[in-house]
């Protein structure tokens, strides 16, 4: 492979990952997909539609993922969930930060990102100070404070840390069949969930949770087979292109979004590169705008107050600290990861829920006390 072609393949991955990104913000943004208005109705009012949409996805994503396996186009062992230790506690501690934090900035990194496309300007501040917590937790000193605590608490298997590899190992199944099998029962289990009531089975539910689940998939055949080179003519090593963890990588939105405020701020350093996680930033705004000013649903918004504008920035924080400790955000862990059923995964994706329900829970008796 050329120098030229090499640059052509690494442009084609780009522009496929923007497009993902656009078609998903669209979607969202049309849909009204949100796992964190999922929490919240459940909590509120007792509604399990949108958290069956979320099941939805997860299944597709699960399913699609299991026959992406199977067939050797994309494993679990090289996506960016790759691991041989089980991070636990990391998982644990920053899901439940991440799941508090989304409550207090009115929905999670990717929802938020689809409202600044569709005017929301309280969105772009929380987009703003997320991407920068994130950063200081990826690189700064909330990362200093990540590494020397919750990221030493870990359970080391050997090889990599998912349902599937475990079980080829204990079974003796082929990885491959292992895949197959953890993936098609753990999908199976969660679309049974999902569909079981007739408000779910809605076209509009049908097509905002299947249509999620298909984009993470898209992006992980992007970057995971189309961006996969066995052997890079450079470096001569197997590489994954225009990925910033050099794996395969599905959809997700927090440390994308640290990577974006990144590349914006330092765009002249000949040593910065654009990657997927960058375009898909940029893509789910521009496509949720498309889908808000074709639908003229786009609008100004801002804060009521500075209650309103404290809790922001408190959430977006901790969205930044939180997602970046587990791994991901709701959609990087509680979809992404888990179609590769990465234990770490399975364990933030229930702290989120668990954290967005305590903050739920506390925004009901703050506005209790207040009347």
């Amino acid at each position: 492979m050329t120098p030229a072609d090499l640059s052509a393949l690494n442009q084609q991955v780009l522009w496929a990952a923007f497009f993902i990104a656009a078609a998903f913000g669209a979607l969202v943004q049309r849909t009204g997909f949100c796992t964190m208005g999922a929490v919240s109705d459940v909590a509120v009012v007792g509604d399990w539609t949108r958290l069956r949409q979320w099941a939805l996805a997860t299944a597709v994503a699960t399913l699609g993922f299991a026959l992406l396996s199977a067939s050797g186009l994309v494993r679990a062992p090289q996506t960016l969930y790759a691991s041989t230790k089980w991070l636990w506690l990391s998982g644990l501690v920053g899901g439940a930060i991440f799941g508090f934090g989304m409550v207090l900035s009115s929905g999670c990194v990717s929802k938020t990102l689809v409202r600044v496309g569709g005017g929301n300007l309280k969105a772009l501040v929380v987009t703003l100070v997320t991407g920068v917590a994130a950063f200081a937790t990826l690189k700064g000193l909330t990362a200093v404070w990540r590494v020397r605590t919750v990221d030493r608490v870990t359970a080391d298997f050997g090889a990599n840390a998912d349902v599937a590899t475990l079980l080829s190992r204990a079974t003796d199944i082929s990885p491959g069949s292992a895949a197959l099998l953890a993936g098609l029962v753990a999908g199976a289990a969660l679309l049974a969930f999902a569909l079981a009531t007739r408000e779910s089975r809605h076209p509009l539910n049908l097509v905002a949770g299947a249509g999620v689940g298909l984009l993470v998939l898209a992006m992980f055949w992007v970057t995971g087979h189309l961006g996969h080179l066995a052997e890079h003519p450079q470096t001569l090593e197997e590489s994954w292109l225009a990925t910033n963890s050099m794996r395969a990588e599905g959809l997700s939105f927090v440390a994308p979004t640290a990577f974006a405020l990144d590349w914006l701020m330092f765009f002249s350093d000949a040593g910065k590169r654009t990657t997927v996680g960058i375009v898909s930033v940029a893509g789910v705004i521009l496509g949720s705008a498309a889908m808000a000013l074709a639908r003229r649903s786009f609008r100004w918004e801002g804060f009521a107050g500075t209650p309103d504008l404290g809790h922001h920035l408190v959430g977006g924080t901790m969205m930044g600290v939180g997602g970046v400790t587990a791994l991901g955000c709701s959609i990087g862990q509680g979809v992404t990861g888990i179609s590769t059923l990465s234990l770490t995964s399975l364990v933030a994706a229930a702290s989120m829920i668990g954290g967005a329900f305590a903050a739920v829970k506390y925004q009901m008796w703050r506005l209790e006390r207040e009347a």
